[in-house]
């Protein structure tokens, strides 16, 4: 097997089609198409189910993916291990929740740029469950996630702590008040996709308080959860401090929660055994100087 091919099917699954695979490796479709065809006739069958909303992996394709995944990693790693002379350079893939790179990251990704200008850092944002994900099969270096993370694969830095709030609109005063003032099944919860630990916090809060059926509409960026939350379309739960800087932070009320839901601690995780070269240590020491981290 060619490793550029297994490289492509990884890229393809996880993208769930041919375009947006070209799109992030690059090259065009009919390049992307012909290496998974020719990796389909090696293995002698069909990866992916093809359909008119993209495509899915077959029963032989997800039995594939994880080796696929960790041969394209070990590739990655091998590489930067080989150009490691122990000055921080090269590439850095580092995940992030939006709402800790909206709030957290900026002064310490400022910071590193400063100090190490040949490091070439590239940041995304996708959920605690995806960003696990993604570190586990070495798609990112490190990604900060909210915890408590057990996983035998992954250690973890102690990052961040925050406070948890119940964000809604104007006019409900405190809680009683959004109780009293709701139906029966309670308020709609604006929530991110499936995956946002925040989410599975909210839901859980919402059972305790009665509403396990509300209703769940999901956003995908945290300026239309807040503008949502404004225009009094539901509440949601988020952290005090991205709250309070959010531009419409005025026309929102601020809920304190008990303790048991609103501490939550934001930890950075990396894989055990990938090779800790010198750009992605160089990161973490960033991240122990910070003034926001908090003890281990």
């Amino acid at each position: 097997m060619e490793l550029t091919d297994l490289q492509t099917f990884a890229t393809v699954a996880r993208l769930g089609g041919i375009t947006r695979a070209a799109d992030e490796l690059h090259t065009v479709q009919s390049n992307v198409t012909q290496r998974i065809k020719a990796l389909e006739a090696e293995i002698g069958t069909a990866l992916f189910d093809r359909h008119s909303r993209g495509m899915t992996l077959t029963g032989a394709g997800r039995r594939l993916l994880p080796y696929a995944q960790r041969m394209a990693a070990l590739s990655r790693e091998a590489m930067l291990a080989a150009r490691d002379d122990g000055e921080p350079k090269g590439p850095l893939a580092i995940g992030s929740m939006e709402t800790t790179a909206a709030v957290r990251l900026p002064v310490l990704l400022a910071e590193f740029h400063r100090r190490f200008p040949a490091v070439r850092l590239t940041l995304k944002t996708a959920t605690t469950a995806d960003l696990v994900t993604a570190v586990l099969d070495g798609t990112l270096d490190g990604a900060f996630v909210a915890g408590p993370i057990d996983h035998a694969e992954l250690s973890a830095t102690s990052a961040f702590r925050e406070e948890l709030v119940l964000v809604t609109a104007r006019r409900w005063a405190n809680l009683a008040a959004l109780r009293a003032g709701t139906s029966k099944s309670g308020p709609t919860a604006l929530v991110f996709r499936t995956g946002c630990t925040y989410r599975q916090r909210l839901e859980q809060i919402f059972t305790d308080l009665g509403w396990p059926s509300a209703a769940r509409f999901e956003l995908g960026t945290l300026d239309g959860m807040v503008g949502c939350v404004a225009a009094d379309m539901g509440v949601t739960l988020l952290p005090r401090a991205v709250v309070e800087r959010n531009a419409l932070h005025a026309s929102v009320s601020i809920h304190t929660l008990d303790p048991s839901y609103a501490r939550v601690d934001t930890i950075f995780i990396q894989r055990r055994t990938a090779h800790q070269y010198s750009a992605l240590q160089s990161f973490v020491a960033c991240l122990d100087k910070d003034d926001q981290v908090i003890a281990a």
